[in-house]
């Protein structure tokens, strides 16, 4: 069976967000410490090669997941496609004039990036483990995200990873996510944007930027400490309360499988406009209706191609 084609933003002029994820075709919980130190470290030595920026990442004991936003060739000057080459084969590596825009065109490639990461990686372990064979499952997945408010989400929904898997109690004792590594080590090198997916006029310094963000996603953290077989009393009168009405915690708990199960997700308008650059990619006749994310105002989706 063909693969089927990926999303991917060609506008020139705009920059792209993709949540990507990533899974092992090993059995249970293959990656320790040592390999996700290392996992790490790949990530951030090929997004200094990439024109990409990260925003957010977490990698867990069987897959990752990565918040980044890519660049498209046109931003990106000749003199930087030869630095990024210099970066990645060593300062004395002769540039081939001939291949520039060969260059560019792979620094600015969502699916090159992510190859370059899952294939380093994957020498790593093999070596350190004395085997052979394939190490990662299917093709990665990657969801175009709309800037703003889903942007946000989705980076919190990432954050929460260890959270969710009741590996700790706050997100930044996490040490491998996005969250974790802007509390413990201060963003070293820059290695993460710093604006959390909120506008930089929204909130001034990166200081209040991390202030505003955590406390977004304690918020919606605390829906982990629910999941009780019954209702409890003190949940009840705190729906009562609220006159039963769909809070954001709630919402986000809704929303969540959309930010993996999706292939476009935003507004309306954003998943339209989308759909009609990809539509030659869809088998029948009939265009595909964005459907309303439930419990989440002005929030669409596109399933994948392979759902539909």
């Amino acid at each position: 069976m063909p693969r089927i084609p990926r999303f991917v933003v060609t506008d020139p002029g705009q920059k792209a967000a993709y949540h990507v994820i990533s899974r092992t075709a090993l059995d249970g919980l293959p990656f320790g410490d040592i390999e996700k130190e290392e996992l790490m470290r790949i990530i951030q030595k090929f997004s200094k090669v990439y024109c990409v920026d990260v925003l957010g990442f977490a990698i867990m004991g069987n897959h990752f997941h990565l918040l980044i936003e890519v660049s498209p060739g046109a931003m990106l000057s000749d003199e930087e496609v030869r630095r990024r080459f210099k970066h990645l084969y060593g300062q004395n590596a002769a540039f081939p004039e001939a291949r520039l825009g060969e260059y560019r065109e792979r620094f600015c490639s969502l699916s090159a990036y992510v190859k370059d990461i899952k294939q380093r990686f994957s020498c790593f372990y093999n070596k350190r483990k004395k085997r052979k064979g394939t190490l990662w499952g299917e093709r990665f997945k990657s969801v175009i995200v709309e800037q703003g408010n889903t942007l946000i989400h989705c980076l919190a929904y990432i954050d929460l990873n260890a959270v969710r898997a009741g590996i700790v109690k706050r997100p930044e004792d996490y040490r491998w996510s996005s969250i974790g590594y802007h509390a413990q080590t201060g963003n070293r090198d820059r290695f993460l944007s710093s604006d959390f997916g909120m506008p930089d006029e929204a909130v001034e310094t990166p200081l209040m930027r991390l202030k505003t963000y955590r406390k977004y996603l304690y918020h919606l953290g605390a829906i982990e400490k629910s999941g009780k077989a019954s209702i409890s009393q003190k949940v009840l009168k705190e729906e009562t309360a609220e006159g039963f009405e769909m809070n954001r915690v709630r919402r986000f708990r809704y929303r969540s499988r959309y930010f993996t199960d999706s292939g476009i997700i935003g507004s309306r308008a954003f998943v339209e406009t989308h759909y009609q650059t990809f539509k030659a990619h869809f088998h029948g006749t009939r265009d595909k209706i964005p459907k309303r994310v439930k419990g989440v105002e002005g929030m669409y989706s596109l399933k994948r191609l392979a759902e539909l």
